[in-house]
């Protein structure tokens, strides 16, 4: 495990809310979006209404408030946006971040103490909206963590540099015409180095260049505990 898996686990010992604290834990209950859930057969969840009528299907089975999952899965979500599609009619189809499913205006939390590295709205259909990155360091080890899918009040006043605490209220998910054609969710992704990206990172990308976004981009669960 390389030192920064190493960190993030030994982080926290239970449960860090991503999500509006009053949202116990065991109100979360994980979603599988993933090509392999045969439940999605006939859903075109790439539609944010079909989408969203899948995922309370599912926080109705399981009595819950959010729906969460995806790091590394594979999904057909992307498959009819070109924004997905890159050289030689590959698909960017493997999710690199963990997605908390809830209603829009949700207030989105810092987990960790960071301070506002970049911020943005990626409003081309399919990106994420309103993002916000903070830039960590414990232990001398730098990271990042990309917040996606909120709302535009989310970035209002936000500032360079700007510090939040573990907890503080960083925003609110926003809805589908704001968050770029999705149910409304927050996309979590957590990011080793961020190179020149500003406000932005890729979070879904190719098969073949699935274990270097593997080894930058650690799995958020190991931090949060969920």
């Amino acid at each position: 495990m390389s030192k920064l898996k190493d960190l993030l686990a030994g982080i926290a010992t239970e449960f860090v809310p991503i999500l509006d604290k009053k949202i116990p834990w065991k109100a979360y209950t994980t979603i599988d979006l993933s090509i392999a859930n045969s439940a999605l057969a006939g859903i075109d969840i790439g539609n944010p209404e079909a989408c969203q009528g899948y995922i309370d299907w599912v926080l109705g089975l399981n009595s819950a408030s959010v729906a969460y999952g995806g790091y590394l899965e594979r999904r057909n979500l992307y498959a009819q946006n070109t924004h997905f599609q890159v050289e030689n009619a590959t698909i960017r189809n493997i999710h690199l971040g963990v997605d908390f499913w809830a209603k829009a205006g949700t207030l989105v939390l810092a987990p960790l103490d960071g301070t506002v590295h970049s911020f943005q709205n990626n409003a081309t259909r399919g990106d994420y909206g309103p993002t916000i990155v903070l830039q960590h360091e414990i232990q001398r080890i730098r990271f990042y963590s990309l917040y996606g899918h909120l709302s535009l009040a989310s970035l209002d006043e936000l500032q360079i540099g700007q510090s939040f605490r573990s907890g503080d209220v960083l925003g609110s998910l926003g809805t589908p015409d704001i968050n770029v054609n999705y149910a409304p969710h927050l996309h979590f992704q957590l990011i080793q180095d961020i190179g020149a990206y500003v406000g932005d990172y890729p979070g879904v990308c190719t098969t073949k260049d699935m274990e270097y976004y593997k080894e930058n981009c650690p799995n958020p669960l190991l931090l949060l505990k969920v």
